[in-house]
């Protein structure tokens, strides 16, 4: 008896997330089809009935983070993509620079968990990536409320001070100066956002 469409949709999702968390914790190259798949509980040939490639999967991967494990960070930041307000901007900014996120690598953004790995990926992956970034713009630029360039600028400006302040922090053996990292990037967001509004 064939699984349903539900069954293979719930077993392909169960393999973007577990293939999602290696990713992050590993990068691209150094995980496997085979540790991915032990990682959804599943064996190796299963994989090739729902991705042509690793790299289609970690296309897939990154994308998967806007509504699986971002949507619940944006939840928990008492974030509100359907209600956007002004408040939410520097809510959304403390929230992504926070201790929390910086220790959650398994729910870490892949924005700060890959760059290296995507700028080397192929171009769907790449795109993945962009989307990933352009959504997070639009939500600040959303929540800013504006419609302009000032606003553009301003909304381009908080998501690199959050991705970069995150990305250098990450890479820092050094706790101490990966704190100050963060909170000098949340200062500096602080100044954009007190300057515009």
């Amino acid at each position: 008896m064939p699984y349903s469409s539900e069954h293979k949709s719930q077993t392909r999702a169960r393999i973007v997330e577990a293939a999602r968390i290696l990713f992050n914790h590993h990068g691209f190259d150094n995980v496997t089809i085979d540790q991915i798949m032990e990682a959804a509980g599943m064996t190796r040939g299963g994989f090739y009935n729902h991705f042509k490639s690793k790299q289609e999967l970690y296309g897939e991967a990154v994308s998967s983070f806007l509504m699986g494990r971002g949507a619940e960070w944006r939840a928990d930041a008492g974030v509100d993509p359907r209600s956007p307000s002004p408040e939410m901007v520097m809510q959304m900014v403390k929230s992504y620079l926070s201790d929390e996120h910086m220790g959650d690598i398994d729910g870490q953004c892949p924005m700060i968990a890959l760059p290296s790995d995507v700028a080397r990926a192929n171009e769907s992956v790449r795109e993945a990536y962009q989307g990933l970034l352009e959504s997070m713009v639009w939500l600040f630029e959303q929540c800013i409320g504006g419609n302009d360039e000032g606003t553009r600028k301003q909304a381009l400006t908080l998501a690199a001070l959050c991705v970069g302040g995150m990305t250098l922090a990450r890479s820092m053996k050094d706790s101490a100066l990966a704190q100050e990292i963060r909170e000098a990037a949340l200062e500096s967001a602080n100044r954009v956002w007190a300057e515009e509004n």
